[in-house]
């Protein structure tokens, strides 16, 4: 987030001094575009990895009912000594399925950490870019 503040700052600033130059005031458009298509572009990956992730804990959700349902009629059919192995199983496929949750809830947070990353490097490139064309423009290096 930080690389993205910096770099809305920085083309902010760009295209302040830019204003009366219509080809750069251009550019400096066409880099709010790409910028705004990279944070579209980075919001719809972190939708998509957090739709993932809920599916994922859905998943496992079913497989720990299913496996729940399992358990109780192994219970009912073997008497107490099952009963204390169906707990057991159960507390174990809970916990799978709690690992399975947190490994997928971390998946889509490397995810949109990632998007965004992209999506601050992108806006970075084409601020740097900004700045080069206008000393290359204004002759100021």
């Amino acid at each position: 987030m930080k690389k993205v503040f910096i770099a809305l700052l920085l083309l902010s600033m760009t295209t302040s001094v830019l204003t009366s130059c219509k080809e750069v005031e251009k550019k400096a458009a066409e880099a709010t575009e790409a910028t705004e298509n990279a944070l579209e572009e980075a919001d719809d990956t972190m939708k998509e990895a957090g739709e993932d992730a809920m599916d994922k804990v859905k998943e496992a959700g079913d497989e720990m009912k299913d496996a729940g349902e399992k358990a109780m009629d192994s219970i009912k059919a073997a008497g107490e000594g099952a009963m204390d192995k169906a707990k057991e199983m159960g507390e174990e496929t809970m916990d799978k399925a709690k690992e399975m949750g947190e490994d997928t809830m971390n998946k889509a947070k490397e995810m949109g950490n990632d998007a965004m990353d992209k999506a601050g490097d992108k806006m970075k490139e084409g601020a740097d870019k900004m700045v080069k064309e206008v000393k290359e423009k204004t002759g100021t290096n």
